[in-house]
């Protein structure tokens, strides 16, 4: 019997406490909002019960990687989730999926399923909702905290692109968020345009 509501009390625990001030964006935030975005597409797209629990329990796991590093935390999040995850009743055939659901997010994203692509849709669900330059702002603090990126005109030209080569995978997201991404697209590139144009002057 798995019991994945206490696991889920642990790790969401662990985020708060142990992930390091820095990240603005990846922190027990985020893992909240993928959780809330993976529950409501996987309603949307009748996903069963017990395949839920267990996308569920991905999203809870997908990001605990960087409670050890940024680089290559997708496997990381895997060696936690297989670590924690027999001890909660989940089984060995089980946990392989979870893995492979968090492994389909790392950037680019290459879902193999369905579940993997509702993880991926939820993990990047904020790039066409009313909150994401929020969202984003919080990801440009800590990517140029950890000196990833130097200023906002070359954020604004990484967000153009990643954005340009995204695309969502369930249905629901494809009606729901694509239209709105799009739009944020456009309004970015504007701001690229305007950058270069008061460089000129």
């Amino acid at each position: 019997m798995r019991q994945f509501q206490q696991i889920k009390k642990l790790i969401l625990g662990k985020l708060e406490k142990e992930l390091p001030a820095r990240l603005t964006y990846h922190n027990l935030h985020h893992t909240l909002d993928v959780l809330q975005a993976a529950e409501r597409i996987a309603v949307e797209e009748a996903i069963p019960e017990n395949d839920k629990e267990l996308l569920l329990t991905a999203a809870l796991f997908h990001d605990t990687g960087f409670l050890k590093k940024r680089e290559g935390h997708e496997a990381e999040s895997c060696n936690i989730a297989q670590y924690y995850l027999p001890s909660y009743g989940y089984t060995p055939a089980e946990i392989e999926r979870v893995c492979s659901m968090i492994m389909a997010t790392r950037i680019p994203q290459s879902p193999g399923d369905k579940m993997g692509r509702i993880l991926c849709d939820a993990d990047l669900d904020y790039l066409g909702r009313d909150d994401f330059f929020m969202l984003s702002a919080r990801l440009f603090n800590e990517l140029k905290n950890e000196g990833l990126v130097k200023n906002e005109e070359e954020w604004n030209r990484e967000q153009a692109d990643f954005m340009g080569a995204h695309q969502y995978f369930s249905a629901s997201r494809v009606k729901l968020r694509q239209p709105v991404k799009a739009h944020y697209i456009e309004l970015i590139k504007s701001k690229i345009t305007n950058q270069l144009f008061n460089e000129n002057q």
